[in-house]
């Protein structure tokens, strides 16, 4: 359960008050669990139509060929939402799993609970779903800065489309990384020694400069 303090900034629950944020258990069924880091929070296969809600830690929406190789979809963290209903439809031979990064407790709510009218005209209901329609807005936008990346040739171009919208993102040319190296290859899909080569060969030309996960792009990068 998030404080009032938690409350305030989490995006899904914007403009709703704390005593609404605690009625809300009871009008949507709401369940809270706990989860370790590795664990899998939520497995797509066998999830059911509930709608879970990242209340604190961080989490990854991964994906698992029928290669075994994994490709981190999105990176979750607080007020971040996901579900078999919020997805996108992908090869029914492909696992997709919400895995906790970071100790994690999340809100599960029925999906159906949230479409249907509210017996009780609970003015929070209206405000939840609005907010909810505007996450998943930012979800299509996030996936769609992802196909950007992911259709680029050569690790080199899919590194510096990255770093354009973070740096987009940013309003700055020096950003930072929102997740370690290794995640950045599966964001990128590719194999991280090979990110790792591209990446110094950026640094030698230039094009980059780095410090830790703090990234500048030099100017004359285009």
């Amino acid at each position: 359960m998030l404080s009032p303090e938690e409350l305030r900034r989490s995006p899904l629950f914007q403009d709703i008050s704390y005593d609404s944020y605690l009625a809300m258990y009871s009008c949507f069924n709401a369940v809270s669990k706990s989860f370790r880091q590795d664990d899998v929070i939520y497995d797509f296969s066998s999830g059911g139509d509930a709608v879970g809600i990242l209340e604190r830690g961080e989490a990854a929406l991964i994906r698992t060929d029928q290669d075994g190789i994994e490709t981190v979809m999105e990176d979750l963290t607080a007020g971040g939402v996901f579900g078999r209903t919020l997805a996108f439809a992908g090869n029914e031979a492909d696992s997709l799993k919400v895995v906790c990064r970071a100790a994690c407790d999340v809100l599960f709510i029925d999906y159906a609970h949230i479409l249907k009218r509210c017996e009780k005209a609970c003015t929070h209901h209206s405000i939840l779903v609005q907010n909810m329609l505007r996450l998943m807005a930012d979800k299509a936008q996030a996936l769609s800065e992802r196909v950007d990346v992911l259709s680029r040739r050569s690790i080199r171009e899919k590194l510096l489309c990255c770093f354009s919208q973070l740096s987009g993102r940013a309003g700055s040319e020096t950003f930072s990384l929102p997740f370690s190296l290794s995640t950045l290859a599966n964001y990128i899909a590719t194999d991280r020694s090979a990110m790792m080569r591209e990446m110094k060969k950026l640094r030698t030309e230039g094009v980059i400069s780095t410090d830790g996960r703090q990234v500048t792009l030099c100017s004359g990068h285009c």
